[in-house]
């Protein structure tokens, strides 16, 4: 019989792994889905002034 930890833990680990990677995915998806129109702005802006500032 079989006591302890499974004897196949690389198997284990890359679920893990795979399940972090896709709760970090989700978590970058929901910042930027938050945050994308924002920093739009804030670019368009800076493109503005600059735009203005070489322009003669």
């Amino acid at each position: 019989m079989t006591e302890g930890a499974p004897r196949n833990e690389r198997g284990a680990s890359a679920v893990e792994y795979g399940l972090l990677i896709a709760l970090i995915a989700a978590v970058i998806f929901g910042a930027v889905l938050l945050l994308g129109g924002q920093v739009g702005d804030l670019f368009d802006g800076t493109n503005t002034s600059l735009d203005n500032a070489i322009s003669p």
